[in-house]
């Protein structure tokens, strides 16, 4: 038994109200710069929908994950070495950029300094990636809300492997969403799939990154992934994907599209899993096994051996601790509430779901009926408007029975909290915790974890420790300043990484240089608010030296007399 820690992420999709707060927040954070206009390290979609990248779903067409072959092993579905290296140079299960969308900006310039005139000026859509007038056609979220719409349900790739009837009735259902970012898995495909040995899984934390140094831009790790969270910047040439915000991680903050989550979903904990049993347990013959054999792979963190053999693997005290305190663990091992995403690709993704339950009450509410009353609510879970199957085909590879039983589990949570509400102690009905396996006093944790946790309870994060400093800061990174590490250089493919400077090392000449806008807004002002880096006032910045001068001649006369 090897123990390991995994930082790990799960998100109650009952409470998401697809503001798409993470996303933009996200966009600010970590993807707001020249190369990566289209890239959404996280993003929201509507379900049923086509996803982002469109139809990224379909394995069929783009050869992500792994598959089992005949010997009981597992290898990846888009081939081998000696066919990754037969399309190293030309790989044809690559999306485009129709397939995300083009990103587009407005020449607010025009409404900013146009002359008066009879008509008001209009701010034209240009592509980020030309810098020509463009057309809007699609988006990252362009089928945001349209759940159900003929305009998209027809490309849903689950419900095409969905009945005939289920298709059909489908017309009648509400839309969930599906918030997304990278996996993390313990398995992962783009790790395995990257040619250049650029793709990593800390072994700190399990998050995968990418070291900018090693990549090549070969782009294999994003037709490995088969939820398509690595994207290629075409400014430096190499992969960029989401780092779970580990510098945020290190300090014992939670990620920022958890932090500005508004609909409070998300969770953040450690959990300990046996680093010997994940092969083993990605290579079960059955796709419906997947679920019960990645639960298995997690250890408990109460239990003694566990301890010792996380304290022998170098395990600080306080993270065992973080562990036996997780939120995670508490909802995918204790209450089972949470499932993860497409386990039939057999990555062991570690980002899970607590699947939606709302409009069950509603089907009750409508027949006439007590929406919260447990008989009702338990028979009517079947008749979800969304289909039960759909749910199945996102998280457990299509096997009704865990969605069934976690539906189950919430319904009994709704209609015994109801209880207590109406009635004090009174209403402290056993009998509907006992029909789902749990006990009343379980189901009243449960409840304070999924509907009124604090902040502390539900991102439990372990701040990295001193030893760990040297190696943590000089990590590479995907998302460095300007001409830093990992920001391309000479070659057509980014090979050079610039100079070895820490990610750390910013001043207020490189933050300046890091912006991208082609001019200011108005020329002659400054305007502090949204200064964009071009249009320097004389005085705003000390005197550059003669060598960023020769470097940079763009700077005005005027700062450099000043």
């Amino acid at each position: 038994m090897k123990v390991m820690a995994q930082m790990s992420m799960i998100m109650n999709l009952d409470k998401c109200i697809g503001c798409h707060t993470c996303s933009v927040t996200c966009k600010q954070a970590w993807t707001n710069r020249t190369g990566v206009e289209y890239v959404w390290f996280n993003n929201v979609e509507t379900r049923p929908g086509v996803g982002y990248p469109r139809g990224y779903e379909d394995q069929d067409k783009w050869g992500g994950g792994w598959v089992r072959n005949r010997r009981g092993r597992l290898k990846l579905r888009s081939g081998g070495r000696f066919a990754k290296l037969a399309t190293i140079f030309s790989n044809p299960k690559l999306p485009e950029i129709h397939d995300y969308y083009e990103p587009w900006t407005y020449d607010y310039d025009m409404l900013l300094n146009a002359p008066a005139g009879e008509h008001t000026p209009v701010a034209r859509p240009k592509s980020l990636l030309t810098g020509k007038d463009m057309k809007i056609g699609w988006s990252a979220n362009w089928d945001d809300n349209l759940g159900g719409s003929p305009e998209t349900i027809q490309d849903d790739p689950i419900l095409q492997h969905m009945s005939e009837h289920v298709a059909m009735e489908f017309e009648k259902t509400f839309m969930f969403y599906l918030p997304r970012i990278c996996e993390h898995c313990l398995n992962p495909s783009c790790v395995a799939s990257c040619p250049s040995g650029a793709m990593y899984k800390r072994a700190e934390d399990g998050i995968v990154l990418v070291d900018q140094d090693a990549c090549r831009g070969w782009r294999m790790c994003v037709s490995g992934c088969p939820y398509k969270k690595v994207y290629f910047n075409h400014k430096t040439g190499k992969a960029e994907k989401c780092t779970m915000c580990y510098p945020r991680l290190e300090v014992g903050l939670p990620t920022v599209c958890s932090e500005t989550c508004v609909g409070r979903l998300r969770y953040l904990g450690l959990v300990l899993y046996d680093a010997d049993q994940v092969a083993k347990a990605a290579a079960v013959e059955d796709e419906k096994d997947l679920l019960e054999s990645q639960r298995k792979v997690f250890l408990d963190p109460h239990d003694p051996a566990v301890i010792e053999g996380a304290r022998a693997e170098g395990i600080p005290e306080d993270w065992i601790d973080a562990a036996q305190k997780s939120p995670i663990w508490k909802l995918i091992q204790e209450y089972k509430v949470a499932l993860p995403l497409h386990p039939e690709y057999r990555t062991m993704p570690m980002v899970w779901y607590i699947p939606p339950l709302s409009p069950v009450v509603d089907v009750v509410a409508n027949s006439g009926n007590d929406g919260e009353d447990a008989r009702t609510l338990f028979a009517a879970i079947d008749k979800l408007r969304i289909p039960i199957e759909y749910l199945a085909g996102l998280f457990t590879a299509g096997d009704v029975a865990p969605v069934d039983a976690v539906l189950r589990r919430l319904a009994a949570m709704r209609s015994y909290m109801r209880g207590i509400n109406l009635r004090g102690d009174e209403g402290r009905d056993e009998s509907i915790a006992a029909a789902v396996g749990m006990t009343g006093t379980e189901i009243e944790e449960m409840y304070r974890l999924l509907a009124i946790a604090k902040y502390e309870d539900r991102y439990v994060i372990p701040s990295a420790h001193a030893e760990q400093a040297a190696e943590l800061e000089e990590l590479a990174c995907s998302l460095d300043y300007e001409d830093g590490p990992g920001m391309g250089g000479a070659g057509p493919f980014g090979s050079s990484s610039g100079p070895a400077v820490p990610v750390a090392v910013e001043n207020f000449h490189v933050l300046q240089d890091r912006q991208t806008a082609d001019r200011p807004s108005t020329p002659g002002r400054v305007n502090l608010l949204n200064w964009d880096g071009n249009g320097t006032a004389g005085g705003l910045f000390p005197p550059r030296s003669a060598r960023q001068k020769k470097n940079d001649p763009t700077t005005p006369d005027s700062a450099e007399e000043e």
